[in-house]
């Protein structure tokens, strides 16, 4: 007796080859392969392996013993952890605003086609994102000096008396001054790109409405580019939170105002090479990422909440 098999569906391709099938699946991991063996090996292992670390402690009588939970609880209850957390949440505050606030006037400025000499002036700004962190921390500290740099020198040359940037009143200020003057330019570059894509027909209209140009600025430009704010915003505040080149390098210059846990970053790397406290110098940095990571997720939901 004969089985009748049922017509197949019309169009209907016939599959493929059980290996030709397999050989299709496996193409796709052939080209994410290399991506994820480089994030796994960079982000993944230092991760999971700094979460290991932060599970014991090394004492001199009784080596390395696992503690559990003993490092965290000791770092939530850290002063000197938690002085740095409000350090840098003070900076974070006050020089986020004031940094994109420049960014975005001079991008707001050169978008109008008003600018004379606008690429020269654009390339300028940027310029300052150039030179390495090191170089400009180094290049400031030098001319703050009041003894050896401009501080000095024009203290020196009108008999005035400066206030010294590097007293400890006027550090972090200090180092408000150096992060904006790198990173306006990174941060223009971000809102200038932004404006340059939204459509000149909404200018048109808006002309044609009679606005003037505050109204287009405020109604048009700025709301179109509030996705470029959140992540410039973001990126800034995991920037301040991880603030370190900066103090690490005038520690040098003023000792005596910025002391070894004077940012979280500053005082976990004192920890660990300084203070050969790997375990809960591991600790630490794990809180403090922890920390980071809800802060920017809270601003990109109250950004993304304010776009909608």
């Amino acid at each position: 007796m004969t089985t009748l098999q049922p017509p197949a569906a019309a169009g209907a391709r016939p599959a493929g080859p059980p290996v030709r099938r397999a050989r299709r699946s496996w193409t796709g991991w052939v080209f994410i392969g290399p991506f994820l063996l480089v994030f796994a090996l960079v982000f993944l292992a230092p991760l999971l392996y700094s979460a290991y670390l932060s599970l014991f402690r090394t004492q001199l009588i009784g080596g390395t013993s696992f503690v559990g939970l003993d490092n965290y609880q000791q770092a939530l209850q850290d002063h000197q952890f938690w002085d740095g957390v409000l350090r840098v949440g003070l900076f974070l505050l006050v020089q986020v605003p004031i940094m994109l606030g420049i960014a975005l006037l001079v991008a707001l400025a050169i978008d109008s086609g008003r600018l004379y000499g606008k690429d020269f002036f654009r390339i300028s700004v940027f310029l300052p994102y150039a030179v390495p962190a090191v170089v400009a921390t180094l290049m400031w500290g030098f001319m703050y000096g009041p003894r050896f740099g401009l501080v000095g020198d024009i203290n020196e040359a009108f008999g005035v008396h400066l206030p010294d940037p590097l007293s400890s009143g006027l550090v972090l200020a200090s180092i408000g001054n150096i992060v904006t003057w790198e990173f306006v330019g990174y941060n223009m570059l971000i809102f200038y790109s932004a404006l340059r894509v939204v459509p000149h027909s909404l200018y048109e209209a808006a002309e044609i409405d009679g606005a003037g140009q505050w109204r287009v600025i405020s109604a048009i430009k700025i709301p179109a580019i509030r996705g470029a704010l959140v992540i410039a915003t973001i990126f800034s505040i995991i920037g301040s939170f991880q603030l370190f080149n900066e103090p690490a390098i005038l520690q040098k210059l003023a000792p005596n105002a910025i002391t070894t846990d004077y940012t979280p970053n500053y005082y976990t790397y004192s920890l660990s090479f300084s203070g050969q406290q790997h375990n809960y110098s591991a600790t630490v940095a794990i809180v403090m990422g922890v920390l980071t990571m809800v802060v920017a997720y809270v601003v990109q939901l109250r950004g993304m909440r304010k776009g909608a």
